[in-house]
């Protein structure tokens, strides 16, 4: 395929349905059924809910950690742990340094209130902690919580025709940040405190992402020593996981620019600021990007609704679009590839790991 019939696809994409302006639509009141179904659902567009339709208790009692802590005074949950805030991201690979590996965080149990602590202690600069379990880790784990917030979201569910499959609870410190990934659920992502910073991109713009087939590993916590150790998973697994960090170091801007030039010199990705008390929707199989900015306490908390995408038509074009061979392939990157021209192989949501949005 040419550069030229991709760049023709991402600008009529944008002038046809999403705009000419690095901007998603803001509601301040929330869509009927109706409306969500025609103008955003159907067509797998985001928009951003403002902050005046979200009345949950949440909004004030979460602000307060001794009731978070006395009402959860019982729970035990999944806290993740990484050496940089990076999970379920490249890192380089542990014994071939010029290369890499997709690496899943250190997952332990542990009680609510040790948990905060460890999100918020002062050993973030070498353990970043973050309360991110997923596959309905709310109601599972965070159940005391649950009559704080709304079960579903009801114009969402009445549109859908059905309720959320999963409902996850998110707590974070600063350093917390997701690479760029895509889910197969259509995501409400409601902010409660602090403030979540995403970067979007249609799924028209797959390969942007340069999708590559990666080694698995997963992080090693030593309680005694304080220290990680990266392992590669035993018997071998290949992820398929986006190649592109939208915000580079400056020591590494100009290598990463050239190798993904059609991530960094095409379309502007829609970048937006979800605060306190609004809602986003984050369409099925949008690319995203996540980075936070905590409250007054250093926590960044959100709920999220994964509801069941439709294996539609629009899914069937997305899975032979990305079939399709890139134009440019990377020059680093591409030495851990068991297929130059791979896919992010997926035939049902199951297929791919499933990790959301921080």
């Amino acid at each position: 395929m040419e550069v030229s019939n991709l760049q023709n696809l991402w600008e009529e994409v944008r002038e046809l349905t999403l705009g000419s302006t690095p901007e998603i639509d803001r509601l301040h009141t929330p869509p009927t059924p109706l409306h969500f179904l025609r103008h955003y659902l159907s067509q797998n567009k985001p928009f951003i809910l403002s902050a005046s339709t979200l009345p949950w208790p949440a909004t004030t009692l979460w602000s307060s950690t001794s009731y978070l802590l006395r009402t959860l005074s019982s729970s035990t949950v999944s806290l993740h742990r990484t050496p940089t805030g990076h999970a379920d991201a490249l890192t380089p690979h542990p014994s071939t340094p010029n290369s890499y590996c997709f690496a899943s965080a250190d997952v332990t149990r542990t009680s609510f209130a040790d948990a905060v602590d460890a999100v918020t202690g002062s050993c973030k600069e070498s353990c970043v902690a973050y309360l991110q379990q997923q596959n309905d880790c709310f109601r599972e784990e965070y159940g005391a919580l649950s009559g704080d917030c709304d079960s579903d979201v009801p114009w969402a569910t009445e549109a859908i025709g059905g309720g959320p499959e999963a409902v996850n609870l998110w707590i974070g410190n600063e350093l917390s940040e997701t690479w760029f990934h895509k889910d197969h659920y259509e995501n409400l992502y409601a902010v409660v405190t602090g403030e979540k910073h995403f970067v979007l991109l249609p799924p028209t713009d797959v390969h942007r992402m340069y999708v590559r087939e990666y080694p698995a590993a997963h992080y090693n916590y030593n309680e005694e020593t304080g220290e990680f150790k990266l392992e590669l998973e035993n018997p071998p697994r290949h992820v398929p996981w986006c190649s592109v960090n939208p915000y580079p170091s400056p020591e590494n801007q100009e290598k990463e620019m050239s190798e993904f030039p059609l991530y960094f010199n095409g379309p502007k990705p829609f970048e937006v600021t979800v605060k306190a008390g609004e809602i986003l929707y984050l369409p099925s199989m949008w690319f995203h990007h996540v980075r936070q900015t905590p409250d007054s306490r250093g926590l960044t908390i959100a709920v999220n609704y994964w509801y069941d995408m439709q294996f539609d038509i629009k899914y069937a074009y997305f899975n032979f679009l990305q079939s399709l061979p890139a134009p440019q392939e990377p020059t680093s990157h591409n030495n851990l590839l068991t297929n130059e021209n791979a896919s992010d192989g997926e035939d049902k949501q199951r297929e791919e790991p499933v990790f959301s949005c921080v």
